[in-house]
């Protein structure tokens, strides 16, 4: 199966420059608990939901940059789930911006990940059912 059948399409961004304020009121408003950080329509980084309870007490005066994880791994849209699953598991990471022609056009996340997965052993177990 292909990331771009379980990708979130247009995901939301946020800029190096705003605060961990912004990112966590986002994070919480959206019930997610990454963000992909975009400068000038580009990737820079991403920053997590741990990133930000690491700055706990400082999130209006900390930068994102402060806390971001910068060059973030990525997928593409051609591949596939499990190539995704392999590349956040071997480095321990929760989801990866999807990129395209360089412009970011999406996130998969171990959520979607799981639910390719629920999906495929309900169609096992129909199929094993007839």
């Amino acid at each position: 199966m292909l990331i771009s059948r379980l990708m979130t399409y247009g995901a939301e961004t946020i800029s190096s420059h705003d605060s961990l304020r912004i990112a966590a009121t986002m994070m919480k408003r959206g019930g997610y608990r990454r963000i992909p950080v975009v400068d000038d329509d580009k990737l820079v980084g991403i920053i997590s939901d741990r990133d930000i309870r690491a700055h706990a007490g400082y999130l209006d005066s900390t930068k994102i940059t402060a806390a971001m994880t910068s060059d973030p791994k990525t997928a593409t849209p051609s591949m596939t789930v499990e190539d995704a699953a392999r590349l956040m598991i071997s480095h321990k990471i929760g989801g990866l911006p999807v990129m395209e022609d360089g412009k970011l056009v999406g996130i998969i996340t171990t959520t979607d990940v799981l639910k390719a997965f629920l999906k495929v052993e309900a169609a096992t177990q129909s199929f094993g059912d007839n």
